[in-house]
């Protein structure tokens, strides 16, 4: 017949100490409700300022708040009674001998491991619940209302990158894994033209600063740069669309969106050859960007180097190494010659190119995994993002430590910054795309739908746009109001 050890046996008291522990909270919880009723009736009672729905609404937090901290607190003397128990048997099997100290020093050893854990289990206790309860907080700081205001149909696989042009005439340009680039109308969402020049997946497109001039990076270990001539249609009057809050419940369903593949864009003009093809590199090249003035182009690679380009003799100007892994973009500065990399070495650096005898960089080690994107702000700030879950806010003056930590629940894809409002624009890995401000503030969250969100890019101070990792290349138009 089995003997049941020493072990077992106190396994199963604590497992019986647990569960009428777990009973002892549920009806404290119940008596402790009536409690709070009792008090939140007398407060309401009581002579305030505060409008009624703030006031409630703060009564409600702070009932939350007590009810997370009660139970820590139940929580935390449970724990420290099985603590107790544990010493008190340890002490017990410890055998009188001449080594007895060795059992006080296990003895200690165990107390303190207990003692850890308990630690860190109340510090990640107390981080879920109280992120929950500051983040109702945030949510009433500001109310935005979204809604649909054009759908973009043509490519005929995932889109990875969206760009606007800075100057006249303003279109919108996509970059997807097709092979292609298209360059749409914004207001009629027409395709006015289409670049194949390239023989692999089309990873980022940006436009010139002042010409009529386009930079794509692909797969295909080089980059292009070409130019375009569009005429942009009239604009057809734009049906009124009702609004929609921007709530967490909000999906578009599927039958909103094509069902059958896309067999390309009708009537659209094609180039198929570039003005310039820049090749150094010696694996993918997933992002470029112009450096302010237009006459140089910076462009990152998977084989773990940035390169700077002369856009005038295609010739290369620096090689930009020391990442330890793959690049995952590039960003330029709107007004300085500053470039900052990306890596999937869970860093970002940065590269001044405002002396042309020398330039400098900086290593930021800020996350955990890796940094997708980091972008410049109009101001001296830096966003990063990153599959770690978190976005950061730099100062350029200051880099030693964040400004502002968003920390969310899926990894982070390439961010954007609106220029006019200073909003960041964050797409997810779980389908979901939500907007901050430049202090961590959540200010909205656009409707889901049922794609992985790649890219975002802001249109104007009041228009962004998501582009998807689908086959059937789909890709929308969001209006935000705040």
């Amino acid at each position: 017949m089995p003997v049941e050890s020493g072990s077992s046996s106190a396994a199963r008291q604590v497992k019986q100490k647990r569960k009428s522990h777990s009973l002892s909270i549920r009806r404290t919880n119940s008596t402790e409700q009536d409690r709070l009723g009792l008090q939140r009736d007398i407060l309401e009672g009581q002579d305030s300022k505060l409008p009624p729905s703030l006031r409630s609404n703060l009564l409600d937090l702070f009932s939350q708040i007590e009810r997370e901290f009660e139970n820590l607190y139940l929580e935390n003397i449970e724990l420290r009674r099985e603590i107790e128990t544990l010493n008190e048997r340890l002490a017990a099997e410890g055998h009188t001998f001449d080594g007895a100290d060795l059992a006080k020093g296990a003895l200690k050893t165990k107390a303190s491991h207990s003692t850890s854990q308990l630690s860190q289990k109340l510090k990640t206790t107390y981080k879920a619940s109280t992120s929950k309860i500051v983040s109702s907080f945030k949510a009433t700081a500001a109310r935005a209302v979204c809604q649909l205001v054009k759908e973009y149909v043509g490519h005929r696989d995932g889109i990875w990158d969206l760009s606007v042009t800075r100057n006249q005439p303003v279109v919108l340009g996509t970059a997807s894994a097709d092979h292609t680039a298209m360059l749409w109308s914004i207001e009629t969402g027409k395709c006015l033209l289409r670049y194949t020049g390239h023989q692999g997946s089309v990873n980022s497109i940006k436009f010139h600063p002042t010409e009529q001039m386009a930079l794509t990076a692909s797969g295909d270990q080089t980059a292009h740069i070409w130019r375009y001539m569009v005429q942009l249609p009239t604009p057809q009057p734009v049906a009124d669309v009702s609004q929609t809050p921007c709530e967490d419940d909000v999906d578009f369903s599927d039958k909103d969106e094509p069902d059958c593949e896309v067999e390309g864009p009708i009537d659209c003009p094609s180039i198929r050859v570039a003005t310039t093809t820049l090749r150094s590199h010696q694996g993918v090249v997933i992002a470029a960007d112009w450096l302010v003035g237009g006459r140089q182009v910076v462009t990152a690679s998977w084989d773990r180097s940035a390169n700077l380009y002369d856009v005038e003799t295609s010739e290369l100007v620096h090689s930009l190494t020391g990442h330890d892994q793959e690049l995952t973009h590039c960003c330029t500065h709107p007004t300085q010659r500053l470039v900052v990399t990306s890596s999937r070495d869970t860093t970002f650096r940065l590269w001044d190119f405002r002396d042309p005898s020398i330039h400098s960089v900086n290593v930021f080690q800020g996350h955990t995994d890796t940094v997708t994107s980091a972008v410049f702000t109009v101001g001296d700030n830096v966003v990063s993002g990153s599959d770690d879950r978190t976005v950061k806010v730099w100062d350029l003056k200051n880099m030693r430590s964040p400004i502002a930590t968003i920390r969310t629940d899926s990894a982070v894809n390439r961010i954007s910054v609106s220029v006019n409002q200073k909003i960041i624009a964050l797409p997810h890995d779980n389908r979901q795309v939500r907007l901050f401000d430049m202090s961590g503030v959540r200010l909205a969250r656009l409707p889901r739908s049922n794609r992985q969100v790649r890219q975002i890019t802001g249109l104007n101070s009041g228009e962004h746009n998501t582009a998807s990792g689908d086959p059937q290349g789909y890709f929308r138009c969001a209006c935000l109001h705040i």
